[in-house]
């Protein structure tokens, strides 16, 4: 199997303005925030193919206490140099998944990629969504310089990467959402981002009042499930750090 590792940024609440929040469970309650509030866990994956260093999604964007971003030293600490990323694979736009997609260099001061040996891959109408959308949800400041850079490949509709990373648009959480399956000699992996974010959301039927379409993601779940009882996919949950990734028999 392709080497998985999980990039946790830990627990963080969100209410109605849409600000992540740093929670930490031995001394926070959700009590003590607004009213509203949801507890949420980031996850970023790095997953090591024979081919790749493939990236799924990039988290807040935080830096740590001595200003390295966050989701680079998480490589770090795990024996992978950041220039070594060799895909960048995005779901969607949301602040929460694409906060690391760009930052401020700390010597010239200019917003550039974190990943500028990368190949990005974003879909096309997602990113003119976001950017006619920016506010809660999106942030026009990380994403919008996605378009300047010769690196970054825009996606529509479904499609495959390099004969052995397929693509589908879903739209359940958000209009132009995109899954991601790595099938190779080593097993097939399969990221769905907010379609498929917790191993809670694939073990219950509901409609997610927050997505786009709730119905649909519902739906979706279940076929992914289904497809991946299967095949034998590897499922990567991105908003999951106790399940980090499972397998369903």
């Amino acid at each position: 199997m392709a080497r998985i590792i999980p990039l946790s940024e830990g627990s963080f609440t969100v209410d109605a303005t849409k600000k992540f929040v740093p929670y930490n469970p031995s001394v926070d309650t959700l009590q003590q925030r607004s009213g509203g509030s949801l507890l949420v866990e980031i996850q970023p994956f790095l997953v090591i193919t024979n081919q790749d260093f493939i990236l799924f999604d990039t988290g807040l964007g935080l830096r740590n206490k001595d200003g390295v971003l966050q989701i680079h030293q998480h490589l770090i600490d795990n024996g992978v140099n950041p220039m070594e990323i060799t895909k960048v694979l995005m779901s969607h736009l949301h602040n929460d998944h694409s906060g690391g997609v760009s930052a401020i260099d700390t010597i010239t001061g200019q917003r550039q990629l974190t990943f500028p040996h990368a190949t990005y891959y974003v879909n096309r109408q997602e990113l003119q969504y976001g950017l006619e959308h920016d506010g809660k949800s999106y942030n026009s400041e990380y994403i919008s310089l996605l378009q300047n850079y010769d690196n970054v490949i825009f996606t529509e509709g479904n499609g495959t990467i390099d004969d052995y990373i397929s693509y589908e648009v879903t739209g359940g959480h958000c209009p132009y959402h995109q899954v991601f399956l790595i099938d190779d000699e080593d097993g097939k992996v399969f990221f769905g981002g907010d379609e498929a974010p917790q191993m809670s959301y694939m073990l219950r039927r509901f409609a997610a009042k927050y997505d786009y379409d709730g119905k649909r993601g519902l739906e979706l779940r279940e076929q992914f499930k289904k497809r991946g009882k299967a095949d034998e996919w590897t499922f990567l949950f991105y908003h999951d750090t106790k399940t980090p990734f499972t397998k369903f028999k």
